[in-house]
Formats: C-alpha cells, sequence, structure tokens
C-alpha cells in the first residue's frame, strides 16, 4: 500500500484534548478502510504565515500513513466537513521517516548555544567600513 505523511491544522480555540479526541477520529476512519497508522505527533500550537479563516493560529498534528488512496479520499473528506480543521495537506512518499519529525527535532536544535559569527565575531575579509562625513575620494 502506499505511504503517506498527513498534516492537518486545527483552529486555535480548541483544547488539546480535543485535538487528540479528533486523531482518534480520523484513525478510526483510516483502520475502517484497511489502512494503518503508524506515527501520530501532536506539534502544538504554532503561529500561522497569514489568516486562514480569521484564525492567527493553529495546534498542527501530523500522521503517518500506510493506506489505500480510498481511506485517504475519505479522511481529506471528514476533514472538509469538519469545521475545526483549517487546513490539511497530504503528501505520497517512498518511505516512513523513523523517529521525530524535523518539527520535533527543531525543538532540541533550538538549544544549540551561541551562533557562529554573532557580535564580536572576526569579520573576515570583509574591508574595513568607511567612516562617516568622509566621500571614499577625500584625502586624508
Amino acid at each position: 500500500m502506499p505511504l503517506y505523511e498527513h498534516v492537518y491544522l486545527a483552529r486555535q480555540d480548541i483544547s488539546p484534548q480535543q485535538v487528540e479526541a479528533l486523531t482518534g477520529q480520523f484513525k478510526n476512519v483510516v483502520t475502517s478502510l484497511g489502512g494503518t497508522v503508524g506515527k501520530t505527533e501532536y506539534w502544538g500550537v504554532k503561529s500561522l504565515a497569514y489568516r486562514i479563516k480569521k484564525n492567527r493560529k493553529a495546534h498542527f498534528t501530523l500522521l503517518n500513513i500506510d493506506a489505500p488512496p480510498a481511506a485517504i479520499a475519505e479522511l481529506e473528506r471528514q476533514q472538509s466537513i469538519n469545521e475545526d480543521i483549517l487546513r490539511v495537506l497530504t503528501l505520497r512518499v517512498e518511505e516512513l521517516e523513523e523517529g521525530p519529525s524535523a518539527q520535533l527535532r527543531k525543538r532540541d536544535d533550538d538549544d544549540r548555544g551561541e551562533r557562529r559569527g554573532g557580535p564580536g565575531a572576526p569579520r573576515g575579509d570583509r574591508r574595513p567600513r568607511r567612516e562617516e562625513g568622509r566621500a571614499e575620494g577625500d584625502a586624508e
């Protein structure tokens, strides 16, 4: 069966418990049509790049699915009916990613400490700054 990564965005004003209930409901849809849900990740409430149906934030959830295309079509149909779901994205992939997704790894990477090239780092081969008030052609 084909493999899919499925992400859905739920409205910000519902609780995380309601998001878990939605996820359980969507898992049941997939399993009832002969598929399996391998991994489920709740990414939390994140800011959106632009408003979607008057919402500035949303609950993000990832599902790794191994199911026939008919199960995915029914899942997306159920989500389009639900008023709590803002957006859905389903991608067919060659293989499902093991371990935490890039979104969850990103949280761990944020604790990496001071960045290279921050303030006070050597400037390298850059030309020196021009002093204020002096034109390039002025003699000293």
